[in-house]
């Protein structure tokens, strides 16, 4: 490095350096810390600060011309940590990796540089009383803060959504911002060199804040991004959901007008007929027209057309489905949502009893009550096939088509019930799948 700026203001120390490293990966190890049980990640990330401090005081043994070696070496030590520890993919512990890195130097630089303005002998590099308290401080408050900040921007359950070119400009952002903080310390005669003391760390100081609030912005816009299409996903099945309830809707008042008519063609014909050879075979068929002119009677007429259509998918593969609802209840729910919640927790439930070989098995429970202050919709099924369900309550599929699109039946209904300020649990115990909406009453 510059010799003239070694001399004139002391590198911040090995072992600072090595702790700050170590205090970035921990901040996003912490952040996605539900993913790897603790037994396994803590042993890792406690391994982790030895090493680091031991790459550190190595590559304060090297020449400047294996400089950069060295700190490549601290960040791929840095990037095990996070992908051991933290149980990352390959792609999203790099990503991590270099967020913590340009973390973990933006705080090393600002406390030294503190240390450095509060010390009455700049040229003591040794680790006094007073610049230990400075220390301490300066990690407490920046890494908590960072925490802070990024807790929100991460899932604790799901790995990160990370493409390439994502990757790919979180590492060169990194490197770029490396680069520019310690350019002083490489050369003071470059046009974007500092050539003062304390100017030369207020200037890493900077290029590093603006380094990590670059990186958090993309963050925060990738994450935005993906609860948009996630939405917009929603919104297309409620969509899809309101276009089957009028089809079925209309498919409903259909059967029942042919229905009707049949009815009195069967009598036409019995007053025309001898009965006796054919009485019995004209009685089977009459209750065949009974049995698809049957009508749900709730109290409200969106969900008898949902549970009417439903009625002639549970006699076509034998379940055996149940309802008690009060549908005067839904008075206040729009169609739409209506249709969505219902179609999408039926749709479910059928998929699920549609396989299992037996018949007594295909079981589908709904209720439709009230309870104190809240509405209480539940239905349950039997399933007899291992359930995905992550940490977050999230239902995911274990179908190959649609591995991506996983989930958002259960989160189109929690969608809806959030929307009436109510929650929507799942609960799966002794092969009963259960589905629980609770909505305040208005």
């Amino acid at each position: 490095m510059n010799d003239t700026l070694t001399n004139a203001l002391p590198n911040i120390p090995r072992l600072y350096t090595a702790i700050s490293e170590w205090l970035g990966c921990v901040v996003y190890l912490s952040v996605i810390n539900q993913r790897v049980p603790l037994h396994r990640s803590v042993p890792f990330a406690i391994v982790g600060l030895p090493v680091l401090v031991v790459v550190q005081y190595l590559d304060g043994m090297m020449s400047i011309a294996f400089w950069i070696f060295g700190m490549l070496l601290a960040f791929g030590c840095m990037y095990l940590i996070v992908f051991l520890a933290g149980g990352t993919g390959k792609r999203e512990g790099l990503y991590l990796t270099a967020r913590a890195f340009v973390l973990a130097e933006l705080v090393a630089s600002l406390h030294w540089q503190l240390v450095m303005f509060a010390s009455a002998d700049s040229r003591n590099d040794g680790i006094a009383w007073p610049s230990l308290g400075i220390v301490l401080a300066a990690y407490a408050v920046c890494f908590s803060l960072a925490w802070l900040a990024e807790r929100d921007n991460f899932s604790r359950t799901k790995p990160t959504s990370t493409q390439i070119s994502t990757v790919v400009a979180t590492v060169s952002i990194a490197i770029v911002t490396f680069a520019m903080s310690n350019l002083s310390f490489v050369s003071t005669n470059t046009p974007f060199s500092g050539s003062i003391g304390q100017e030369v760390f207020y200037i890493r100081t900077l290029v590093d804040f603006c380094g990590f609030a670059i990186l958090y912005a993309q963050q925060e816009q990738s994450r935005q991004l993906a609860a948009n299409i996630e939405l917009a996903s929603i919104e297309t099945r409620l969509q899809s959901q309101h276009h089957e309830y009028l089809q079925s809707k209309e498919n409903v008042e259909t059967l029942g007008r042919i229905t009707h008519d049949l009815k009195h063609q069967i009598i036409a014909l019995r007053a025309e007929m001898d009965p006796q050879r054919v009485s019995a075979g004209f009685e089977q068929l009459e209750t065949s027209v009974q049995h698809y002119g049957m009508q749900q009677h709730s109290g409200n007429p969106v969900l008898d057309v949902i549970l009417t259509s439903k009625a002639h998918t549970f006699a076509e593969h034998a379940i055996t489905f149940t309802a008690v609802a009060d549908g005067k209840l839904l008075s206040g729910m729009s169609s739409m949502d209506i249709a969505t919640l219902f179609g999408n927790a039926l749709d479910n439930a059928i998929e699920a009893v549609s396989p299992i070989g037996d018949a007594q098995r295909r079981l589908i429970r709904l209720a439709l009550y009230a309870r104190n202050q809240f509405i209480v919709i539940s239905v349950e099924n039997y399933f007899d096939s291992p359930l995905n369900i992550d940490n977050e309550g999230n239902l995911r599929t274990t179908k190959r088509r649609g591995a991506g699109r996983h989930g958002f039946g259960v989160k189109s209904i929690q969608h809806i019930a959030h929307q009436y300020g109510g929650e929507a649990t799942i609960r799966a115990t002794d092969h009963w799948f259960t589905l629980t909406v609770l909505l305040p009453r208005r």
